[in-house]
C-alpha cells in the first residue's frame, strides 16, 4: 500500500535551519521514496513499510541530536504524488 505523509520539523533553538535542511536531504537520499519540499512542510510518498521504517530511523536520529524538536505528521491512506502541487 502506498501512503502519502506530510511533515513538519520544529527544531526549538535559534539555530533551527540546519536542523531542517538536513532532514529533509537525508530523506531525499532515500530511493524508495518521493520527496517534494515547500515552504511550510515536506511531502513523502511511497510504500507504507519503506516510508515508515525511513521516518523512524530520521526521527530517532533528530531526537538523539536536537531533543527539543517537535515533529507534525499528518497520513494519507494513498499515495498523492501525482495530486501534490507544491
Amino acid at each position: 500500500m502506498r501512503i502519502s505523509v506530510d511533515i513538519s520539523l520544529y527544531p526549538l533553538s535559534q539555530d533551527y535551519v540546519e536542523p531542517i535542511l538536513a532532514f529533509i536531504a537525508k530523506l531525499e537520499t532515500n530511493p524508495k521514496l518521493i520527496v517534494k519540499r515547500n515552504s511550510l512542510s515536506t511531502q513523502i510518498f511511497g510504500e507504507y513499510r519503506d516510508v515508515m521504517d525511513c521516518l523512524d530511523s530520521d526521527i530517532e536520529a533528530v531526537f538523539e541530536q536536537l531533543p527539543e524538536s517537535v515533529f507534525v505528521l499528518k497520513l494519507v491512506g494513498m499515495d498523492r504524488a501525482d495530486i501534490v502541487d507544491v
